[in-house]
């Protein structure tokens, strides 16, 4: 396997960190996932965007380059012989003292991987369930949630639902310390109700998704209303259709609802070739094979 090490392709076996680097030591590190479409990067110039904030946030001297990233994307494709890959862009603080630093870092590394995808088509895409979990979101490492390397609570998510028997494929839903919708362990999760789509603010905690944010605009494109709010549990209960979003996999629907025990609590429609999920599945995979927006 192939990745890219600070623009230079290597063989994975030589993609080393120090131990000083403070990716490794306090989780000083960002990412993006992404993926590539007939070889070009998707909503590429959002993704640089969000990296180039989150580094700012945590004094990370590092500025991502949209035509670099997409260069650098092209050549890492090339080297491991893929068309199309899920990509991750990731830039780690860098070295530094033990000890927690107050000034900025200035010799970040950036490490990018590509991996295969699975092959996916909006039409033949199976819905999830969506089961409530145990496990409360963690707080937000600062004002709104970044894509972090800190993902301890993302990984006990997946271990509540690994042995509480979630069947395969099953999303956790997180609630906040307030008892309030986040997110997924790796999604936004939206829900229609009287023809008004609604997702959990960033006031909830979620990661402001990029896929999340496209498919707001997408929404209020189709005539629908959006409204990020507070919501508690139950609300999903009264929901017309569930979809979740991420970069990866897109826009999945969410056929059932189960709560922290597994006993299903709602089903939807969502997957039905008549929903308004499906026909949002279809025009986003058309966006992202056919649009100038790369």
């Amino acid at each position: 396997m192939n990745v890219l090490r600070n623009g230079r392709i290597i063989d994975s076996k030589e993609a080393v960190i120090s131990a000083f680097d403070h990716g490794f030591l306090y989780g000083m590190g960002l990412f993006e996932t992404f993926r590539t479409y007939d070889g070009q990067p998707w909503l590429l110039e959002r993704h640089a965007a969000r990296l180039a904030d989150s580094c700012r946030l945590l004094g990370i001297s590092y500025e991502p380059d949209a035509e670099r990233m997409r260069e650098g994307v092209a050549r890492l494709l090339a080297a491991s012989g893929l068309e199309d890959a899920y990509i991750r862009w990731s830039v780690s603080a860098g070295e530094g003292a033990v000890g927690l630093p107050t000034g900025p870092y200035e010799t970040p590394t950036e490490i990018v991987y590509a991996k295969e995808l699975a092959p996916d088509r909006p039409d033949n895409r199976s819905a999830k369930t969506l089961r409530l979990l145990h496990l409360r979101r963690s707080s937000t490492e600062g004002e709104i949630r970044l894509k972090s390397f800190h993902y301890m609570n993302n990984i006990l998510a997946k271990r509540e639902l690994a042995e509480g028997g979630a069947g395969p494929g099953a999303e956790g839903l997180f609630l906040d310390a307030a008892g309030n919708v986040c997110e997924g362990i790796v999604s936004n999760v939206f829900w229609l109700s009287d023809g008004v789509l609604h997702t959990p603010s960033t006031a909830a905690g979620p990661l402001p998704g990029i896929t999340r944010e496209y498919l707001m605009e997408l929404a209020a494109s189709s005539g629908y209303p959006v409204k990020e709010g507070l919501y508690p549990f139950e609300d999903l209960l009264r929901a017309d259709e569930v979809f979740l979003t991420n970069s990866i996999q897109e826009i999945v629907p969410v056929t059932t609802l189960e709560d922290d025990r597994g006993l299903t609590v709602s089903r939807y429609a969502s997957a039905e070739a008549n929903s308004v999920t499906r026909q949002w599945m279809e025009r986003y995979r058309r966006a992202a094979e056919g649009s100038l927006e790369r």
